[in-house]
């Protein structure tokens, strides 16, 4: 197991005021287990609530959290790329990424520890391998998830169960060379991308528990998804697929 300071969460947060408390509770009952970690908690102008002051609240009284005020941020794959810069600036062997509201479960970072300790150099969370699951959530939502991986998987050669969740951890190494890579996403068809470039890495898949917190997917976002889905499948026909 990782000792000491060497991992890190990645958190941004945007209008999380309302299930801020519940949340950061059990985040703090899985740290206080662990007795060891870092979370950097990433806000930035699209939050329009105190999100902001109750993270710097926590930040002041918790040396644990690092509360990140990102107003430069233009989407949302700015908001985890500044919480990956700012881990692995200081240092950490171990850096996950994980969403605010309890929609990913803070009960699983033991796993995702673990997994990148067996030698994994990603660990990707999956809600459709046996043991994970989906709730509160509705059908299309579900649906976009699952044609998301079918795609990637037919079209990149990724052969993954679930290339759309946000819940994943990385060594110091990997996040190096994504974190230097001209990423094409401006949505969350960033988490396909990331293990599309990462599918030659050693990795393993983890069964999660996600709570969607909105059935509302963007159509900006589905058209990003489109169009970086179609840029990688025109290279991988050209034979001219990147990786990292």
């Amino acid at each position: 197991m990782t000792k000491g300071d060497d991992w890190a969460l990645v958190i941004p947060l945007a209008n999380e005021e309302g299930e801020f408390a519940p949340f950061i509770a059990a985040l703090r009952s899985t740290l206080d287990r662990l007795g060891s970690g870092t979370v950097y908690l990433v806000v930035d102008k699209v939050s329009k609530d105190r999100t902001l002051e109750l993270s710097q609240e926590l930040a002041a009284q918790d040396k644990r959290f690092k509360a990140i005020w990102a107003p430069e941020n233009r989407n949302v794959v700015d908001a985890y790329l500044r919480g990956y810069r700012e881990a692995y600036g200081n240092g950490h062997a171990i850096i996950i990424e994980m969403d605010a509201g309890l929609s990913h479960d803070p009960r699983a970072i033991p796993m995702f520890l673990r997994v990148l300790n067996e030698g994994n150099e990603c660990a990707f969370g999956s809600r459709f391998i046996n043991g994970g699951s989906i709730t509160e959530s509705n059908l299309r939502r579900t649906v976009l998830s699952k044609v998301g991986t079918i795609l990637s998987n037919v079209l990149l050669g990724t052969r993954m169960y679930d290339t759309t969740s946000g819940y994943q951890g990385f060594h110091r190494v990997i996040v190096g060379r994504f974190l230097s890579y001209p990423l094409l996403s401006k949505a969350h068809f960033y988490q396909t991308e990331l293990r599309y470039l990462l599918r030659r890495s050693r990795f393993a898949e983890i069964p999660i528990h996600y709570k969607a917190p909105s059935p509302r997917v963007s159509q900006r976002a589905i058209g990003d998804s489109i169009r970086v889905l179609m840029h990688y499948f025109k290279l991988r026909l050209l034979f001219r697929a990147p990786h990292l």
